[in-house]
């Protein structure tokens, strides 16, 4: 693919800076980019790179120097490369329909344009839509309902009675819908809480490898609209999602917790059982969240809690163990001082 800089701006709603016909065929990064690539600059801190690098033409913020060099000027860099690479990246689907050695059961619906990848199991009553993709090795139990334009790559598992929406993403080896951690102590053992409900997937989500969302003991563990879920994510039974939340890898949200809309959890981040985030909020790495957290509100640490009080807290932690011995030194001379007041007390 080749497009003039002119037609990417007009793509990206940007402004072209330079040779509006200088042709792009390609991107790179500002350190190894060659001629006909473009690439972005959104950090500040590398805009002395601008007048070294190699590339053809550069997308920018509009407060950068160009150095004289091709530019297109957009509010959002880092959004336009995204969209730049979606635009060189792409390739037209062809559909391939049920390829031989995939196993379809009974009175199985598939949509328009699907492609089922050899080793793919689909069980009894599953409905699928149109121009889905199932790579092999893909497991779908009975009952399952897949949206529009729904990828599932190799290694998944969607369990019986499961729906996700259109445009779902799902990345190797993730598993919807196994059966939520429940069970009741029963003497000196364990008894197994059956887990009768499903998984809701919704439109729009994306869902790393090795992550595992697991079905509702009674009613529907859900996953919001436009929700983005890293690599090895836990999501316990009858957890609530909200929309266009970002979870990263590690991160772990046990049961019956729920998430507002556009909430941002960081990497290994914990979270006990029936919380309530609210909107917005963002919890950074490794934090544990042991209560209900407000709307916007911004945490860290473990336990977690507002986080400018954590960095102060953090930077008067290297002093404790020198503010513990002036404690006690002052607390030795407070004692010496009590001993000389007391005989005066007495005699008054």
């Amino acid at each position: 693919m080749s497009k003039t800089l002119q037609e990417l701006a007009e793509y990206l709603g940007g402004q072209v800076k330079g040779d509006p016909a200088a042709v792009i065929t390609g991107l790179g990064t500002l350190d190894n980019a060659v001629e006909g690539q473009i690439t972005f600059l959104a950090n500040p801190r590398y805009g002395a790179k601008v007048g070294t690098t190699r590339a053809a033409a550069i997308v920018m913020p509009p407060t950068a120097e160009t150095f004289g060099r091709n530019a297109i000027v957009v509010d959002n860099p880092y959004l336009a490369f995204a969209k730049l690479l979606t635009l060189f990246t792409s390739r037209p689907r062809s559909a391939k329909g049920v390829m031989a050695g995939a196993f379809v059961g009974r009175d199985v619906v598939i949509g328009k344009d699907a492609s089922i990848y050899p080793g793919a199991c689909i069980a009894d009553g599953v409905r699928i839509g149109d121009r889905v993709t199932i790579h092999g090795n893909v497991s779908l139990y009975e009952g399952v309902v897949l949206g529009d334009d729904v990828t599932l790559h190799s290694g998944v598992s969607v369990r019986e009675g499961c729906r996700l929406g259109s445009r779902v993403t799902i990345h190797n080896g993730t598993v919807i819908g196994g059966d939520g951690f429940g069970y009741a102590p029963n003497g000196k053992g364990w008894f197994k809480i059956p887990q009768i409900g499903n998984v809701v997937i919704e439109d729009d989500v994306e869902i790393g490898a090795n992550a595992t969302v697991d079905r509702a003991a009674l009613e529907t563990t859900r996953i919001g609209r436009g929700t983005k879920i890293d690599n090895l994510v836990q999501v316990a039974h009858n957890c609530d999602i909200g929309e266009d939340c970002i979870i990263v890898a590690q991160a772990g949200i046990a049961g019956s917790s729920r998430l507002g809309r556009h909430v941002t959890l960081g990497g290994q981040v914990a979270i006990v059982d029936h919380t309530v985030i609210g909107d917005n909020a963002m919890i950074s790495g490794q934090s544990g969240v042991f209560g209900n957290v407000a709307a916007g509100a911004v945490l860290s640490g473990t336990p977690a809690m507002p986080h400018q009080a954590r960095l102060k807290s953090a930077a008067i932690f290297p002093y404790l163990p020198e503010m513990r011995k002036t404690l006690a030194r002052l607390g030795s001379r407070m004692a010496r001082v009590e001993e000389r007041l007391e005989p005066a007390i007495a005699i008054d």
